[in-house]
């Protein structure tokens, strides 16, 4: 029985070690780029990717825009009686 515990244990230490090596802490990489002053709006310093979300969402919201506006004229018109 002690020898099948300290077994259980060297093995989910190894597991603890091995697993927080693989892993590394990205926050302050990530602090220095949005504190950087470099003359970009925040919710373009991520780059390509924030840059397609930001117009795709845009786009978006320029075309949910028109059509409402459009419906909406289409429903103020009176019906045309057949």
């Amino acid at each position: 029985v002690y020898l099948l515990f300290q077994a259980l244990r060297q093995i989910s230490q190894r597991t603890i070690s091995t697993a927080s090596r693989r892993q590394s802490n990205k926050v302050f990489e990530k602090q220095k780029l949005f504190q950087e002053d470099n003359g970009l709006p925040v919710h373009l310093k991520g780059g390509a990717t924030d840059s397609l979300l930001y117009r795709t969402t845009a786009g978006l919201t320029v075309f949910g825009t028109v059509y409402v506006l459009y419906y909406l004229l289409v429903s103020s018109m009176p019906k045309k009686p057949n």
